[in-house]
């Protein structure tokens, strides 16, 4: 095997287009006309097109991260919106910290496909 494709679909291709691209920072190498590819650090991202689905209702795709808290404010700052969870601890930012010491926070995309952000405390992860 020669590296990762991940997949998310989307009904909302130039929102997401702006999403990955705009608010999150990926790499857009190209639209090959059924999905917009991405690179994620060597790791290819295909959101494909799709005229209907239903969002899975837990986490699809993530990222890590060292510094959750600068994260999330700089995608707060571009109006990302992190979801707030009930009983789940979360600070102001919208941050939980598990008792581990690892850090998460949610948010979804134009499609509702759910992502999230990590902070581990243990550096090897």
């Amino acid at each position: 095997m020669d590296g990762v494709v991940t997949f998310l679909l989307t009904q909302k291709p130039d929102e997401a287009l702006a999403f990955y691209r705009d608010m999150l920072g990926l790499r857009f190498a190209g639209d090959d006309g059924s999905a917009l590819v991405f690179d994620m650090d060597g790791a290819m991202l295909r959101i494909s097109r799709v005229p209907e689905f239903s969002p899975a209702q837990h986490t699809v795709l993530g990222w890590k991260t060292h510094d959750i808290r600068a994260e999330v404010a700089r995608l707060t700052a571009k109006g990302a919106r992190f979801e707030l969870y009930p009983n789940m601890g979360q600070d102001e930012l919208g941050i939980c910290t598990f008792p581990t010491g690892d850090r998460v926070a949610w948010l979804k995309d134009p499609d509702g496909n759910l992502l999230s952000l990590s902070q581990f405390s243990n550096t090897e992860r």
